[in-house]
């Protein structure tokens, strides 16, 4: 009827939630009622609750369980011409849950995929429910250095992971494990070298030597207005690598008056920089900022 296809441009158009009863199934999905028209549900828009109750269960399989249920949903494509109504039950998840969800956030999850560039976790909610997924990038599993995703992180796990970005307008949620923990290099470095000097290398390959670039980067820092004084201090090694390229850091560790600390690391690398300055924090941020970006 023309009425329905009317109704469902205008569920369509203002992301209202729609529940329709579901009274088929067939290899790309589920057909849900909608008024007099029958809507189709694709597989990929189903929300994770489904097959994070039976996660070895075949999407099919969990679909014929299916048949008679009420699932609320959103109406994502409507072509009346064709004959063409397509909803998303995962949309409807978003606009219901999303709401819980906010920066800084702690989840238990599962993680649902594994790919090249990171991994998908269905979230559990206070009801013990999968509603929405999160992606974690590669470059926050660990702070190890990743180089597969599949040697930290398996299909079915379950992970605690943070919330570091939710985007409401593309309903992105993006997550974090690393940082769960304290980056070891933006603690003090007293737990990386000892008080009264370097920390001993693990191989003669470990030889401390001034780190590539260091140079020229404390000679830039001399450049910046309110910075008087830049000089290396303690060195020592950190047990994993995190990057081979050289980065710098402002340090957690208390400022003393008109002194900071800056850590650089390259590799296993670790060098402390001491800085005498006139500047607060925001102002070495800033000027760290600029000289990184000065610096090849």
């Amino acid at each position: 009827r023309s009425s329905d296809w009317k109704a469902a441009n205008a569920y369509k158009d203002s992301g209202l939630i729609y529940n329709g009863r579901v009274e088929g199934i067939n290899s790309g999905g589920l057909l849900l009622r909608f008024y007099s028209l029958m809507g189709f549900l694709p597989y990929p828009q189903l929300s994770p609750v489904h097959s994070c109750k039976e996660p070895n269960k075949p999407i099919q399989e969990i679909a014929k369980d299916m048949l008679g249920s009420i699932l609320s949903v959103k109406v994502i494509d409507v072509d009346e011409e064709s004959r063409k109504l397509v909803l998303s039950e995962k949309k409807a998840s978003w606009s219901k849950y999303s709401k819980y969800v906010n920066l800084g956030d702690i989840f238990i999850g599962r993680v649902c995929s594994v790919e090249d560039y990171g991994a998908f976790v269905e979230l559990r909610f206070p009801d013990g429910l999968y509603h929405l997924t999160g992606l974690i990038h590669i470059s926050e599993v660990s702070w190890d250095l990743v180089q597969d995703v599949r040697d930290f992180l398996t299909k079915g796990e379950e992970v605690r992971a943070k919330v570091i970005s939710v985007d409401r307008v593309k309903s992105r949620i993006t997550l974090s494990i690393k940082q769960l923990e304290d980056d070891p290099l933006l603690e003090t470095l007293d737990k990386v070298i000892p008080q009264d000097g370097s920390a001993a290398p693990d191989s003669v390959s470990d030889i401390i030597k001034p780190l590539p670039g260091l140079e020229t980067i404390l000679e830039e820092l001399l450049q910046e207005d309110g910075i008087f004084d830049a000089r290396i201090s303690r060195q020592g090694f950190e047990k994993r690598v995190v990057s081979q390229d050289l980065q710098l850091w402002l340090s957690n560790a208390p400022p003393m008056e008109q002194r900071f600390t800056l850590l650089a690391r390259a590799g296993r690398q670790v060098q402390e920089i001491l800085l005498k300055t006139s500047l607060d924090q925001e102002g070495i941020k800033k000027a760290i900022q600029r000289v990184l970006e000065r610096v090849p």
